[in-house]
């Protein structure tokens, strides 16, 4: 009989323990929350597809005017953003791995550290700079701009925030995936007679697919939970135009006079919904490039 090998549940199972118990569970009661009524203090009623009907297609009701105005703004906020987050780490990585390149480890770190701070205090921070009359851009530079009440302002300071704090952890992984490169590549490239950008673009780029792949996906998913920027810099406005959907779930399940909790939590349902499927059509997209 063969003997049971206990170490493998060792390492796994706190990991598989913490995940039932704080993302499968939560995820699996919060969907069926989404076929009640429930204000999170009385017993949900089972109410079926009414609240995924009132906010997919009920034109006259507040929820559905909530819902497509939050998702047309993460849209906004996940097609402005995702390219820099994407493209400058990526040119930053592979600048630092050139041979006249020093310090390449504190340009690294200075690069890395704002993705360490809470979001909360950047937040607070950049809130500090962009203010119209203690900020540095006016007192500096003498920019008298209203950033947070007026567009396109209150997106750009939106997104410099994000992008600030955002850049570090691709960073580290495309200059962990670029140094991985087999160095007789762009040593043959270079007998080819190919330049630094055609190096760039034939021999990095395709190496490197998975790591891009992978950075693509997970920041695309991420920046469609796009909550604190949005609320610590402008908070959702000016006229509810930087008003995400995540801040839409977040007052309709915790901050209204009456809590909406189903409401809330099919708003979060039909959002994971849109992230697995623009995930899987970023994956299918990609592979089918890359081969």
């Amino acid at each position: 009989m063969k003997k049971f090998n206990l170490k493998p549940a060792i390492f796994i199972g706190p990991h598989l323990i913490f995940f039932i118990v704080f993302g499968l569970l939560p995820s699996l009661y919060g969907i069926y929350a989404s076929f009640t009524q429930w204000d999170l203090v009385s017993d949900p009623v089972w109410v079926g597809l009414n609240n995924y009907k009132t906010i997919l297609f009920d034109k006259d009701s507040t929820f559905s005017y909530q819902f497509y105005n939050g998702l047309k703004n993460t849209f906004v906020f996940v097609v402005a953003s995702v390219p820099f987050l994407i493209i400058i780490p990526l040119l930053v990585a592979a600048a630092l791995e050139n041979k006249g390149v020093k310090l390449k480890g504190l340009f690294q770190a200075i690069l890395y550290v704002p993705g360490l701070i809470s979001a909360s205090a950047a937040a607070l921070i950049w809130g500090l700079i962009f203010n119209a009359q203690l900020g540095f851009t006016s007192n500096v530079f003498g920019m008298d701009i209203p950033w947070a009440a007026n567009q396109p302002y209150a997106w750009i300071i939106i997104l410099i925030l994000t992008i600030w704090g955002g850049i570090g952890g691709n960073l580290i992984i495309y200059r962990a995936s670029i140094s991985g490169i087999d160095k007789s590549l762009y040593e043959a490239a270079e007998i080819d007679g190919a330049n630094k950008f055609q190096k760039f673009i034939n021999v990095t780029l395709p190496s490197i697919r998975f790591p891009l792949l992978y950075t693509f996906v997970m920041t695309t998913a991420g920046c469609f939970n796009v909550f604190v920027q949005p609320l610590m810099m402008t908070r959702g406005g000016p006229n509810q135009s930087t008003t995400v959907l995540m801040m839409y779930i977040r007052d309709l399940a915790f901050t209204s006079g009456s809590s909406i909790a189903g409401m809330a939590s099919a708003m979060a349902v039909l959002l994971g919904i849109v992230i697995l499927i623009i995930s899987i059509f970023q994956y299918v997209l990609m592979m089918r490039n890359s081969n």
